[in-house]
């Protein structure tokens, strides 16, 4: 993967589960948040598993990058521009028997708190209203955990939460509002618990590969993390649009490693020819979760740490575009 085009092919490729598992369902798909970090490779992986059976992806997102729309339109979307925070916008999106919701806000928390429980908490209801009765998968965080012990393993899905910080109080307040629908109305739902999906523009090893390019020290009072390559999560979410139930169907999904954000560093730094720069000492916990059942019902990430960390660092080294949201994966405290 050296080029834009060479990335987003590798992001687009469908695994046979996957196109087994779309054209199996009832009905077209609907993203909506398609014009987010995760939406436009999501929308296109789900546009190949589909192609040529008839089955329409609509995309929805105000679309603020320029050109994304066309670009997914001359790829065979259905391409709807909205803003769902508007009522009737909202009201007047297309129907579909299954929906994949990727709205979410994290960044700007501090200082807009309201803005974030507006959209992902209360917007979420509103969703869930107009699509009552269709199959929706919702994309939720990990962020819903505590932190845990490094020596546990990581939160299962049946593990307590406790959100730190507004961001993380309201992707929890998102999972019971949606919880809430589901039930009263008898919506199938499944609620994915992601973190930390990576690719070659963004992600927790792309900041660490330009602070040690930068030579910025780097923290590591979070010591180890999960990464998963985002083709996959993005695989996972769109099929769990087959698990949809009442309750929601509550699924982990990360990588399989945990990844020492030390020994990456210095992975990154070997192949940047850098000597990363570290501060403070790895705390004995992390945020950290347990996708074990995923693994078991989808398979492992076709990419590897490894791999992602060769790629990421030839990317970063031959000054590949990224989308410049750094992660801030070492907060400890739940505030973006």
């Amino acid at each position: 993967m050296r080029t834009t085009a060479e990335l987003e092919e590798r992001l687009a490729r469908p695994t046979t589960g996957l196109a087994g598992d779309l054209n199996g369902l009832d009905g077209d798909i609907l993203v909506l948040g398609a014009g987010g970090k995760l939406g436009p490779s999501l929308v296109r992986l789900a546009l190949n598993a589909v192609r040529d059976s008839g089955k329409k992806i609509i995309a929805v997102s105000r679309f603020s990058e320029p050109g994304l729309a066309r670009a997914l339109l001359d790829e065979g979307a259905t391409v709807v521009a909205a803003d769902l925070a508007d009522e009737r916008a909202l009201r007047e999106l297309p129907d579909a028997a299954n929906v994949v919701f990727l709205v979410g806000a994290k960044f700007g928390t501090q200082g807009r708190e309201h803005a974030t429980w507006f959209t992902n908490a209360y917007l979420p209801g509103r969703v869930a209203e107009r699509y009552a009765g269709s199959r929706i998968a919702a994309l939720s965080t990990g962020n819903v955990y505590p932190l845990v012990p490094v020596t546990s393993g990581g939160s299962t899905e049946d593990s307590p939460v406790g959100p730190v910080g507004d961001y993380a109080m309201s992707c929890l307040g998102r999972e019971r509002v949606l919880t809430h629908f589901a039930e009263r109305d008898g919506t199938p739902m499944s609620l994915i618990r992601l973190n930390y999906a990576v690719e070659l523009r963004y992600g927790v090893l792309v900041d660490l590969a330009q602070k040690v390019l930068a030579g910025e020290p780097v923290d590591l009072a979070t010591g180890q993390v999960n990464v998963v390559w985002q083709g996959y999560a993005n695989e996972v979410t769109l099929r769990s649009l087959t698990l949809a139930g009442v309750p929601p169907y509550v699924l982990n999904v990360t990588g399989p490693e945990l990844v020492s954000v030390r020994q990456a560093a210095l992975a990154l730094g070997a192949a940047l020819g850098k000597e990363p720069v570290f501060t403070g000492e790895e705390a004995p916990t992390a945020l950290l979760s347990n996708a074990s059942l995923c693994h078991r019902l989808f398979g492992y990430p076709g990419v590897t740490p490894a791999e992602l960390i060769e790629h990421t660092a030839r990317w970063v080294a031959d000054g590949g575009p990224l989308l410049g949201r750094p992660t801030k994966f070492e907060r400890r405290d739940g505030r973006f």
